[in-house]
């Protein structure tokens, strides 16, 4: 399974110490190629242009390659940790194969302890399995996002 994932910086964020330049895509992308159950199946999307007749520039997307065995807990774990040590309000949105787009922000995780945090990566990670987003036999919709952490 194709899972995308893009960063977005709140340019305007005020905190102390704000990097919106240095931990974007190329940043996840390395950490996430870092971690021992991801390595090998992260890259950059080399088509992250504008579509035809678009204006404005391309997103850069990163790419990650997923199959049964675990590996979406292993991109879920690092998407949150990820955005736990990064200064400054980040986004991730990830994109599932299905078009179904799931966005976490260093706001919400930034306060998490491990535990929170744990358990937010195991939501995430269900969200990411091939069956989270098909639809319920009664018609319903597909899930859009991870349920708020408690």
């Amino acid at each position: 399974m194709r899972i995308g994932l893009t960063v977005r910086a709140d340019e305007r964020d005020p905190s102390p110490g704000a990097d919106t330049a240095g931990a974007g895509p190329d940043d996840l992308r390395r950490w996430l190629a870092g971690q021992p159950g991801l390595r090998g199946r992260v890259r950059r999307a080399t088509d992250s242009g504008p579509p035809p007749g678009a204006m404005g520039a391309g997103t850069d997307v990163v790419l990650a390659l997923l199959e049964p065995g675990g590996v979406a807990t292993v991109l879920a774990g690092a998407v949150v940790a990820w955005l736990q040590t990064r200064r400054g309000s980040r986004t991730v949105t990830i994109t599932r194969p299905d078009g179904t787009e799931i966005s976490v922000s260093s706001t919400e995780v930034g306060p998490l302890d491990a535990q929170q945090a744990g358990e937010l990566a195991a939501r995430l990670a269900a969200a990411l399995e091939p069956e989270a987003g098909a639809p319920e036999a009664g018609g319903g919709e597909p899930s859009d996002g991870v349920p708020p952490a408690s």
